[in-house]
């Protein structure tokens, strides 16, 4: 009998040993053998797991982001670094006034641009004059950085602040050693005087610098900088702990595998080795089985997916009535933290320093809305662990009466992402009905569906690398939201009576967003109004399509009272982001002009084509 007991336990032993090295995790990233089969890569991929840094960062959810600076105040999107520092002066700003309704409305961290490509910083560095100590604000002893770090202390709220490695006004970009020196110096004044941050956000944003060369950045320099500093932070987007999902409309894919082969941009190899595999940050596909074929290695690197609540990034009085209607936010949550993602919403700050009271109101009936969906889980037991074999089901009963048309599905990501496909189907009329399917799960999916009342639901993992580990399945009703349409108008004057005096341009002043004009070559759009007028400023909105090609990005603007004699107007020449967010752009000039004819004069295209597209020219008097 002992010796019996000796035999069980001795093979016991084996066997809990074989599944340890079997189970064998591979932390934030891994490199594949050389030839190693497809079935050894989807074995390792399965144990690939996030940092604990990055599991925190999955856990938040919803992060809030907050454009604040020069442009708030000039009307731009991108300033261009010569905005007088005495031009920042928020009347009211109240940190905690932002930071209460975020926590109310369900926000877990908050990011601040304390610089954005103007070189305008929101703290009193030591590394430049264009900062608030020049400003008038607070008589140039106000500290946005550290009235927000306070806020967030004061009420549990996490922080992380955008640095942008792009500065139109430090004399010294271009000059990459002494930029480089530079910009860690005002990392190292972040990191080091606001206490814990817990993401550094930047961009890969690059032009070039006085002296005409272009910027290279040092992002291993930078990296070790944050690690050194703030070992706990994330780093996005730059940085391989977060990924941009690729887009600026808060749509993320639906199939969003964070076991990505795409390398992150900070490593020199990730031009050539992404070239390689035909990739970027837009593809749609970046975890498949077809993908991992090609790599030769796997980052553990989550998506990310940023969006406006308003058409643009910082604050335009102009676009107050413009905030995301209910449906259209809940729908981004739904592809968003419903897609294995962190939604990273914008709210920008106005002029006063406050989060505008119609965004308010929006974000409160959007954090109503999700807590009344997700409060009632109608499934019962549905979080105790199911460690899913390829191919297997699982019943979970629900409770009475239930009526459903979301289910949730988790992974426990601390062992892998895994699961490649699956179904979710209902009990009705004693038979099993498909009503939702889909490729990934990961952190979270919430797989939606027409409503239905029904006692139970089957989940299927139709395809898994490995076993799954299902750690939580919810089912709920969501309520339908009717669509509303936010309330964009391009012109403060009638184009019933203009008439494009370039030829085959008059869809570009139609009123119509879904017709455009499209030049053949880079030619200006001449419009006669039919009378002069006092103007102070011009819309331009871009084709609305998947296809951006055509669309300005810088431009000349003139005006004329006789169609002969031509004055330029006074404005900034470029369209800011207009590649990443092709939304109509309003731009304001430094004074009024007496206007009968209008000319749009393309300086450059986004993708350097020869042509140019117009969906609507409007005119500004207000």
């Amino acid at each position: 009998m002992k010796r019996l007991n000796f035999t069980i336990v001795g093979a016991l032993l084996t066997l809990f040993t074989a599944q340890a090295q079997t189970e064998k995790y591979y932390t934030k990233h891994l490199d594949f053998p050389e030839n190693a089969s497809l079935q050894q890569k989807v074995e390792m991929a399965a144990r690939l797991v996030p940092s604990k840094e990055q599991l925190a960062w999955q856990k938040t959810e919803l992060t809030a982001f907050l454009h604040f600076g020069v442009n708030t105040f000039t009307g731009r999107e991108w300033g261009d670094g010569t905005e007088k520092e005495t031009v920042f002066n928020p009347t009211e700003l109240d940190a905690e006034q932002w930071v209460r309704n975020l926590k109310e409305c369900g926000f877990k961290m908050v990011i601040l641009t304390a610089k954005h490509h103007d070189g305008f910083c929101l703290w009193p560095t030591k590394t430049t004059k264009h900062s608030v100590a020049s400003s008038n604000w607070k008589n140039g002893k106000g500290d946005v950085v550290g009235d927000l770090k306070k806020a967030c202390d004061k009420y549990g709220m996490k922080i992380g602040l955008y640095l942008s490695p792009w500065d139109r006004n430090a004399s010294c970009y271009g000059d990459s050693p002494a930029y480089n020196k530079f910009f860690i110096a005002q990392l190292t004044e972040l990191l080091t005087n606001y206490g814990e941050v817990n993401e550094v956000w930047f961009d890969g944003a690059c032009g070039e610098g006085p002296n005409g060369k272009k910027q290279v950045y040092d992002w291993d320099a930078f990296y070790k900088t944050i690690k050194r500093l703030q070992p706990n932070a994330v780093m996005a987007i730059m940085g391989d702990d977060v990924r941009w999902v690729g887009n600026e409309s808060g749509m993320g894919r639906a199939a969003e595998w964070s076991s990505t082969v795409l390398v992150p941009g900070i490593y020199e190899r990730s031009t050539e080795v992404n070239k390689a595999l035909g990739i970027d940050a837009q593809s749609k596909d970046l975890g498949s089985c077809e993908i991992l074929a090609k790599a030769k290695e796997l980052f553990w690197y989550p998506s990310e997916v940023d969006v406006s609540i308003r058409p643009g990034w910082f604050y335009h009085s102009e676009e107050d009535n413009q905030v995301k209607s209910l449906e259209k936010l809940t729908n981004i949550y739904f592809q968003s933290v419903g897609y294995n993602s962190v939604l990273l919403l914008n709210i920008p700050p106005d002029r006063r320093g406050l989060i505008h009271e119609n965004d308010v109101k929006r974000l409160k009936e959007f954090a109503a809305y999700i807590k009344e969906t997700f409060s009632d889980n109608r499934v019962n037991n549905g979080n105790k662990l199911w460690k899913a074999a390829e191919g297997t089901s699982k019943v979970y009963t629900l409770k009475p009466g239930s009526k459903i048309n979301t289910v949730l599905l988790q992974e426990d990501i601390t062992k892998g992402q895994r699961i490649e496909s699956f179904v979710v189907e209902v009990f009705n009329n004693n038979k099993w009905r498909e009503v939702a399917s889909g490729k990934t799960v990961g952190y979270k999916q919430l797989a939606r569906f027409p409503a239905c009342t029904t006692s139970k639901i089957r989940v299927t993992v139709k395809e898994s690398r490995l076993t799954a580990n299902v750690s939580n399945v919810g089912a709920y009703y969501a309520k339908p939201l009717s669509k509303e349409t936010e309330n964009m108008r391009l012109s403060d004057v009638s184009q019933k009576n203009w008439k494009a005096l370039t030829e085959g341009a008059s869809a570009a002043i139609d009123n119509n967003q879904k017709t455009f004009w499209k030049s053949k070559s880079l030619s200006p759009l001449v419009i006669d109004m039919g009378e002069t007028i006092k103007i102070k400023g011009f819309s331009y909105a871009p084709v609305s399509s998947e296809d951006k090609s055509g669309t300005i990005y810088t431009y000349r603007f003139f005006v004329s009272t006789d169609g002969e004699n031509w004055t330029r107007c006074e404005c900034s020449g470029e369209f800011s982001n207009i590649m990443h967010n092709p939304i109509p752009q309003f731009v304001h000039f430094g004074k009024e002009y007496d206007a009968r004819y209008l000319k749009l004069v393309p300086v450059s295209e986004i993708g350097n084509k020869q042509f140019i597209t117009v969906s609507e020219l409007g005119i500004l008097t207000k």
